[in-house]
């Protein structure tokens, strides 16, 4: 069961760039045909970034919306945590303290963290926990960017399950003893027997970025045994999606029957449907991301604002949170969404 101080979501914000990258675009830079970019990867469009997009400039964007969202003075904000990607404006930068800096949270401190497309639903447990434990954090800024679609090469098909990457930035505001838009428990899985399968080889401190790098693009994602990946994955990962959902709502005092609402992050689309299935839930109970691709660790932010703003959630809603990322990571929040409820 969670723990008796509530934490709930105050506002969120996104930020999406005006441009757009189409399904026919994907295909003539794949070579995949259209048909198989719209129905078996479940892209139509994605966002792509324009020339100042960045992804902590991308965070700083959601941040303000979710702050004037809130009507809060951002000198409230005790803590923000960054949770968009390590592909920023420069490396071994911490974006935290710019993003602080941006948003005018000056009493707060400030720190990044990592987990792909798990981050959100990580920082949501780190948050939360943070905010239990020390009671001088009140208010807590999670945000951040994400535009790793600039790390895939197109002519790799062996990264093909990642065409769907685009860019994006989102934030979530988070306060103490506030029962609206409670987040319960999270639950989270690794499996680090995935964690160099999907690499970008040049960059780090095993291959440094070198001319001759570039040239063999190795500048970009790679998976270095695709076949290895793919028979491991097939075996584990479905599995692990739902073993996070039903252990977020067991520790909540839920079942997936109470599930109202899922805001799953952008997959092919069997795979979605599949989840859906496997919880019983149905197509109406989630937004299949089509027009946006996979924002990282945004799509949960992004999908909570379209269920919201298209009638799909009221008050005393269990809505979980569902997300992965290469490493591999497996994560879910539930949240009892809409006005505190007495009994819960």
């Amino acid at each position: 069961m969670t723990n008796a101080v509530p934490i709930g979501i105050v506002s969120t914000g996104m930020y999406i760039p005006e441009t757009f990258q189409t399904s026919k675009e994907i295909s003539e830079l794949s070579g995949v045909p259209q048909d198989v970019v719209e129905n078996k990867f479940g892209i139509l469009r994605k966002p792509v970034p324009g020339a100042d997009d960045h992804s902590c400039e991308m965070g700083i964007r959601a941040a303000r919306l979710a702050i004037a969202r809130a009507q809060l003075d951002p000198a409230e904000i005790d803590l923000v945590i960054y949770i968009g990607e390590e592909h920023k404006e420069y490396p071994v930068w911490t974006a935290a303290m710019k993003l602080q800096q941006e948003v005018g949270a000056i009493r707060a401190w400030a720190f990044d963290v990592g987990m792909r497309c798990s981050t959100t639903v990580m920082a949501l447990k780190v948050a939360q926990s943070m905010m239990i434990a020390d009671r001088s954090i009140h208010t807590v800024l999670l945000a951040g960017g994400y535009r790793n679609g600039d790390l895939i090469d197109y002519g790799n098909r062996h990264t093909s399950f990642m065409f769907n990457l685009g860019a994006g930035g989102g934030a979530i505001l988070l306060q103490r003893e506030n029962g609206r838009n409670r987040v319960l428990a999270s639950h989270l899985i690794t499996d680090g027997s995935f964690s160099e399968d999907v690499i970008v080889p040049a960059g780090g401190t095993k291959h440094p970025l070198t001319l001759e790098a570039i040239e063999e693009r190795k500048h970009f994602f790679h998976v270095p045994n695709p076949q290895r990946m793919k028979e491991r994955l097939e075996e584990k990962s479905m599995g692990y999606f739902l073993e996070a959902v039903r252990q977020s709502l067991a520790k909540s005092g839920y079942t997936e029957k109470d599930i109202a609402y899922a805001a799953m992050l952008h997959m092919k689309k069997s795979a979605h449907d599949y989840v859906l299935r496997q919880l019983g839930l149905s197509d109406d109970q989630s937004i299949y991301l089509n027009e946006f691709g996979h924002i990282g660790q945004f799509d949960q932010i992004l999908s909570l604002e379209l269920a919201a703003s298209s009638g799909k959630l009221k008050d005393g809603d269990v809505v979980v949170l569902i997300s992965a990322g290469i490493g591999y990571a497996w994560g879910a929040t539930t949240i009892r969404w809409g006005e505190a409820d007495a009994g819960n």
